[in-house]
């Protein structure tokens, strides 16, 4: 089973035909717990073909499933790591859904990774110390095998300068290869880097999919809008953090950017006012990447008509508070 919001399944069957005649079609793809399906035969039919033992049956199922990842913490931003669906509502475009059918706390899904590094003339002061707590992140987070990640280095323009790996001295020494100047394109950097890395990126099994932006947010050159890279991170499926290099003490336009891009995505903004709080905010990234529930359910009332169906996730325990996604984009019939 392919973990995306809401999809289609197909399922061929080698099925003999001496098997079909002592079941029906609705006996033959039945178990238990299973969506129902609606199945129509491609190919000959097993009636006009009584001696064909290859018959090709076709069935045809459209499962909707959406998958959430989220966190909980305490009024003191403390992750809560004890919950049950109890303490949970959900609602999917406003609406309960039909049917939970999974929750659990989850610490060890895969990560995939994109580090995307502001290398635009107005990071200079602080670029060295930027590469080097970004390093730092990748050593202690990344496991062989398991996790990868990406580097891309963004001005006016986008560089990848490190694809998928995770092999973490290629990735350090991609960092440290980015060099610094000219104007910004976040939106720009954002919007290819959740289409072209992350968009088809799907996996037989729950992955987390992240995107760390290192800048001060001030976007000046991108052909692409705001609204439309959240849109893309929405439909990709990816977290966005967002660690600011603003080190003026004030809060400015581009805080809040990377504020409302984090937000959208059900991530989180940092604001290190110290340069040496960069590491520190790393270090909660990767402890909120170990600390999240997912949660598993049927929608009600749903449509294939690829609209974006908002997400609300409520803890019914006072002070407790849950950041998700705000919702996804349906398939298209």
């Amino acid at each position: 089973m392919k973990y995306t919001n809401a999809y289609f399944r197909s399922v061929t069957l080698l099925l003999a035909t001496a098997g079909l005649a002592s079941q029906s079609p609705a006996q033959a793809v039945y178990s238990p717990g299973a969506p129902s399906l609606a199945a129509y035969i491609t190919g000959p039919a097993a009636a006009d073909n009584p001696d064909d033992q290859g018959a090709i049956i076709t069935l045809h199922s459209r499962v909707n499933e959406v998958n959430v990842l989220f966190i909980a913490t305490d009024k003191h931003g403390k992750f809560v790591r004890d919950l049950t669906q109890k303490d949970f509502t959900i609602l999917d475009d406003h609406k309960p859904p039909q049917a939970i059918l999974n929750f659990h706390r989850e610490t060890d899904l895969p990560l995939h990774l994109g580090l995307l590094i502001d290398v635009s003339g107005s990071v200079n002061s602080r670029f060295d110390f930027e590469q080097g707590a970004a390093t730092s992140f990748l050593q202690h987070t990344l496991r062989a095998g398991f996790d990868k990640a990406f580097i891309l280095g963004f001005n006016s323009h986008s560089q990848l300068a490190q694809d998928f790996t995770d092999n973490v001295p290629l990735l350090s020494a991609s960092v440290h290869k980015l060099r610094d100047g000219g104007g910004t394109a976040l939106y720009d950097a954002v919007y290819h880097a959740c289409k072209d890395k992350f968009l088809k990126d799907r996996s037989d099994h729950p992955l987390r999919k992240a995107i760390i932006v290192v800048s001060d947010g001030e976007d000046n050159q991108s052909e692409f809008t705001k609204a439309q890279a959240i849109e893309m991170a929405q439909r990709a499926e990816v977290i966005i953090y967002a660690i600011s290099t603003d080190d003026s003490g004030l809060v400015l336009r581009g805080d809040r950017v990377l504020e409302q891009l984090a937000e959208a995505t059900g991530g989180r903004a940092f604001f290190p006012f110290k340069m040496k709080d960069i590491t520190h905010s790393y270090d909660a990234i990767e402890d909120e990447l170990r600390s999240q529930y997912v949660v598993s359910y049927k929608p009600a009332d749903f449509d294939a008509d690829g609209r974006f169906r908002t997400i609300e996730i409520s803890s019914l325990k006072k002070d407790l508070q849950v950041r998700a996604r705000k919702g996804y984009f349906a398939p298209m019939q």
